[in-house]
């Protein structure tokens, strides 16, 4: 079947609707990944204070402390920031790859839709799941959702220990990052070396069991938000990749356009041509007429 200009013109329209589109996607990613990055490093100031503050309780207690206690159960909670959204090429299946090895035995809790789907395709059936945000406003109750949820789980003894992996941007690309989230080992902190020490009103112990609380939920905060910048710029790498396909696809069709308008234009052309040859052509019966003799005419017109 021949190809017709109406079908091209119409796949046009359709490809520069869907740049149109891959331009509006961009825009939106790269406007919240903003966002995240400018408050990335108020989060990373609260932890900052929060590591302070244990370092000062930490000279309340006995120095051989070391990790929050736990439950005696040995089974492993991994805490998996995958995308809330799809158009992200493979930004969640690099999360579950770097927690393959871990999975088999592990309690796994997955952030973000499209991650729980993704994990599901793969084989793996979540523990729990949660929806991620969509706006750096709704990371703080978040993160406190998501720390009740898994002292829910320390607490019925489900899991003892928890890992966080979350992407995070580099000036390489996206890279995962993975630490352990508990039980918090005090060893980390650097301790104050003030001679005189902090005036408080709870108990060292007490204080010390807040604090820890409050930095697990700063931690949570902080890979929330990396994970959320860090999606957010995967979306825009695939909407460059997307509109620059877009962009190749259009040439290709504009090209066959011309050319189909060329065909078009020559072939009236020819038929303008053809038309205008035949018009000055002389009819069968003038061709007859002049062939024949003044005398043979002029019988011809008595017969008549």
């Amino acid at each position: 079947m021949a190809e017709r200009l109406s079908d091209i013109v119409t796949k046009i329209q359709n490809v520069q609707q869907l740049r149109a589109v891959f331009t509006a996607m961009r825009g939106i990613a790269a406007s919240r990944a903003q966002n995240g990055r400018s408050l990335l490093a108020g989060i990373e100031a609260y932890t900052a204070v929060i590591s302070h503050a244990i370092g000062e309780a930490l000279n309340l207690l006995p120095t051989d402390i070391t990790a929050t206690p736990v439950p005696g159960r040995s089974k492993r909670g991994l805490i998996l920031f995958c995308a809330e959204q799809g158009f992200v090429g493979s930004f969640s299946e690099g999360v579950l790859e770097a927690a393959r090895g871990d999975l088999d035995g592990a309690a796994s809790l997955v952030v973000g839709t499209r991650g729980a789907v993704v994990a599901r395709e793969r084989g793996i059936s979540p523990d729990w799941w949660i929806p991620m945000p969509t706006r750096v406003e709704g990371i703080s109750g978040f993160a406190s959702r998501l720390a009740d949820v898994l002292y829910g789980y320390i607490a019925r003894g489900t899991i003892a220990t928890a890992d966080i992996l979350f992407s995070c941007s580099t000036s390489g690309g996206i890279a995962i990052d993975r630490h352990s989230l508990l039980p918090i080992d005090f060893e980390r902190f650097k301790r104050s070396i003030k001679h005189q020490a902090p005036l408080i009103t709870l108990a060292p112990e007490l204080l010390l069991e807040r604090l820890a609380a409050e930095y697990v939920y700063a931690q949570l905060c902080e890979a929330a938000m990396y994970a959320f910048v860090a999606e957010n710029e995967a979306r825009m790498i695939a909407m460059v990749a997307a509109k620059n396909n877009t962009e190749t696809k259009l040439d290709a069709l504009l090209r066959r356009e011309r050319q189909l308008r060329q065909e078009e234009i020559t072939t009236e052309i020819v038929e303008l041509a053809a038309g205008a040859e035949a018009s000055r052509r002389p009819s069968n019966k003038a061709i007859l007429r002049t062939n024949l003799s003044p005398s043979m005419l002029i019988k011809s017109s008595h017969r008549e």
